[in-house]
């Protein structure tokens, strides 16, 4: 049989962004049932794209917001919880519970900016 190809995030990069967003959902703030949220979606099979599966594509969110992004695209989309292509996802603030809007990179930084340029 053959293995199945890996198209998520390595642990590694899991685990950042677990650090990264203080082991909390990114819209609600809880800390159950945690999941890996990617902004840009994979796409059937997972993307060819070697950012798809960093830190700065990826959020931590309860299953209940996971879904919520999908079901509510354009307000996810304004809050930089989700991000269209061709846009990449550092190229794009995310909006977190405490208010503020931070710039993420793919070696899992998150940090303020002064200019809210989207």
């Amino acid at each position: 049989m053959k293995a199945r190809r890996r198209t998520g995030p390595t642990d590694v990069v899991k685990a950042i962004v677990y650090e990264r967003d203080g082991g909390a959902c990114v819209r609600c703030g809880t800390q159950q049932d945690l999941t890996i949220h990617h902004r840009v979606n994979r796409g059937m099979g997972g993307a060819r794209e070697e950012w798809i599966n960093q830190a700065h594509n990826l959020l931590l969110a309860c299953r209940i917001c996971n879904g919520w992004f999908e079901d509510n695209p354009r307000k996810s989309y304004e809050a930089g919880w989700k991000v269209r292509r061709p846009q990449l996802p550092g190229e794009v603030l995310v909006r977190y519970t405490d208010g503020r809007e931070y710039q993420l990179t793919p070696d899992g930084v998150r940090s303020t900016t002064v200019a809210a340029a989207r």
